[in-house]
């Protein structure tokens, strides 16, 4: 029978919802839950409760504030196996990758916010008969919407700079993947976060509008596609909210002639299948000196070919499912498209149907080579496991190739040669830049975009910067 879910906010499940929508589990395609879509009455009550909630947080001491949120990142990472199973109902993703990365970088970010605001001071200043310091305050209510693919990651990235501030915190998960947020605020609950400050508001995108919209919410913060983060500045301007963006990607991934060969191959393969390539700063644009195409070519169609695509559970499977059978079609779509536009399908780019996961979303990693920068596949986001490769011949060529687009949320490359990457490094239009690595993202450095792909950071001591005012207080030393 499928599970219901609702709202949660206020320390309670609220019901009252004007509807229900259907959530599949992607591997199987069977509906797993039933979710009651949140009222703009329930959102107006889920804010009151929020900002009572607020009022108190905010008057706790920084010392009180970070303890209790390290006690709920540990709660957190001791349910770590219980959360990733949810992770994967919701996304369809390897277990392996859930319960190895990406759920624990969700309490991982928790426990260094905790900490960090404990120790997080202002300026102080000093003049003729007078003094003044500065200090960050909490804007009040903040709100995060999320989106599918790392569900309990962006969860807890957008809400523990806000909560560690000393904000009250609303989220508004995808209605793709609505199952793990809950169980999420409950632990943090049962840890001794105060009822009210986490809240969860179940919904699609009318209810998103609406906590854009609403006079009560002072930020939202948006991980989503390019185009979403344009309705959501939009809709955030008429009350003047504060908004950070993290959008889409089509980053470029640059392998030059001295590189480790095998390392490069595994690095592009993880930077482009991970997730089945629903990763908005996966390296989707691999560009490839020509002196080394073809070995590099060899090798990663070779590990593709060895890759196993199935039930997300399986230790011996490397790739699960995909999100839904629309976002699979749109996928394959785009192989289509890139055949016809003159790409070489190298490997890949079919629909598979495991035994046992016959109904589920999945396809085949997909190496596209022979491509060129006009073409479908490499100008637009695709958001699935398809690698286009394209050839360069020299490092001017390839910073101007690897520059030559809208995005700009991540790069990387792979060079033995140190003066080549402090060089290139520092003239990718990104704002994370990967070197003879790729999407490791640790909680205190800060992870965001340029261009079309965003602005603000999650992570690091800049996040507390889209969660709080400056205050500046000057006082009168001298009697006149």
């Amino acid at each position: 029978m499928a599970e219901l879910i609702q709202s949660y906010y206020g320390g309670a499940h609220r019901g009252g919802a004007k509807g229900t929508f259907e959530k599949r589990y992607p591997a199987t395609g069977e509906v797993i839950a039933n979710v009651e879509l949140a009222t703009t009455a329930m959102l107006d009550e889920a804010v009151a409760m929020a900002a009572a909630a607020q009022k108190d947080w905010a008057r706790t001491s920084v010392q009180e504030r970070g303890q209790i949120l390290i006690r709920c990142a540990h709660a957190l990472m001791g349910a770590n196996e219980e959360l990733s199973r949810l992770e994967v109902r919701d996304v369809g993703k390897v277990y392996a990758e859930a319960v190895s990365g990406d759920v624990p970088s969700g309490p991982d970010a928790l426990e260094f916010f905790g900490a960090a605001i404990m120790t997080y001071t202002g300026t102080h200043h000093q003049w003729d008969g007078g003094m003044g310091y500065t200090r960050r305050v909490p804007l009040g209510v903040c709100a995060g919407i999320g989106a599918w693919n790392y569900p309990t990651q962006i969860a807890l990235w957008k809400s523990a700079p806000a909560l560690a501030m000393g904000n009250a915190f609303i989220l508004k998960p995808s209605e793709m993947t609505p199952i793990v947020s809950n169980r999420i605020v409950e632990i943090m609950e049962e840890a001794g976060l105060p009822k009210g400050l986490m809240n969860v508001i179940q919904g699609d995108h009318t209810i998103g509008t609406a906590i854009c919209e609403h006079p009560g919410i002072a930020k939202v913060s948006l991980t989503g596609g390019v185009a979403t983060g344009k309705k959501i500045m939009a809709q955030s301007a008429d009350s003047l909210k504060r908004v950070t963006l993290e959008l889409g990607g089509k980053a470029p991934l640059i392998l030059f002639e001295d590189c480790d060969l095998d390392k490069a191959a595994a690095t592009a393969m993880e930077a482009n299948f991970y997730t089945a390539g629903e990763v908005c700063s996966n390296a989707t644009r691999v560009f490839v000196h020509r002196d080394i195409a073809g070995e590099i070519l060899a090798r990663m169609k070779a590990m593709t070919e060895e890759m196993t695509v199935g039930d997300p559970m399986s230790e011996d499977v490397q790739m699960g499912a995909l999100i839904s059978e629309n976002h699979l079609k749109k996928v394959l779509g785009y192989v289509e498209k890139g055949v016809t536009e003159g790409a070489e399908l190298i490997t890949g780019g079919k629909r598979v149907h495991p035994q046992g996961f016959e109904g589920g979303y999945f396809m085949e990693p997909t190496i596209m080579s022979g491509c060129s920068d006009d073409m479908t596949i490499v100008r637009e986001e695709i958001f699935g496991p398809v690698m286009s490769v394209l050839i360069f011949d020299s490092e001017e060529e390839a910073i101007e190739r690897a520059n030559a687009t809208h995005f700009g949320l991540g790069a990387g490359l792979f060079t033995k040669d140190l003066s080549r990457a402090h060089r290139v490094a520092d003239q990718l239009e990104a704002g994370n830049v990967w070197v003879n690595t790729y999407n490791l993202i640790p909680p205190d450095m800060p992870f965001g975009g340029a261009k079309q792909s965003g602005f603000g950071r999650e992570s690091s001591l800049y996040a507390f910067e889209s969660y709080s005012d400056i205050r500046a207080t000057y006082i009168a030393l001298d009697d006149d």
